[in-house]
């Protein structure tokens, strides 16, 4: 799985681990504080709030705890990216870049460590970024990303 913490980290939802081989730990107190708000249903953008926590720094904190493998994404709760907007994205593709868009569109998402079926909604903008760059023609590239700005408001 790609980095979890990159782009928009506000619907991301973590869950504590219960873990036996943890050993010694040394948390500070705003560590504990983002600990015990994972509790697999809050998004990310609610622990902060309850926190009175800026972004930047929940996401060094969480980070830090998902290295510890004190927090895990609760899987279940990740939006995944649903296939229309994978037949969008091919649509607009092969309009910038012709038949080989399907392919470019997968080798994307393997580099980026994620699986077509259970794309992180979070990481749609990311996708579309990394697809306008492989596109030479300005003209195409502006169309494309035009075009995926809508289908993005809508993940």
């Amino acid at each position: 799985m790609g980095d979890i913490f990159s782009g928009d980290i506000s619907k991301l939802i973590l869950k504590r681990t219960v873990r036996a081989d943890v050993g010694e730990v040394s948390l500070d107190s705003q560590m504990l504080n983002v600990l015990m708000e994972l509790d697999g249903k809050k998004t990310l953008g609610q622990v902060a709030q309850s926190l009175n926590m800026n972004m930047k720094t929940l996401r060094d904190i969480a980070s830090r705890l998902y290295q510890m493998r004190l927090c895990e994404a609760a899987a279940e709760s990740m939006p995944a990216l649903g296939r229309d907007f994978f037949n969008e994205l091919s649509v607009e593709l092969s309009k910038a870049m012709g038949p080989i868009a399907d392919v470019v569109i997968e080798d994307e998402i393997a580099d980026m460590g994620e699986t077509q079926d259970r794309f992180p909604a979070h990481r749609a903008a990311e996708l579309v970024d990394v697809l306008a760059r492989q596109i030479l023609r300005e003209e195409r590239k502006v169309a494309f990303q035009q075009s995926m700005v809508k289908k993005l408001r809508e993940v």
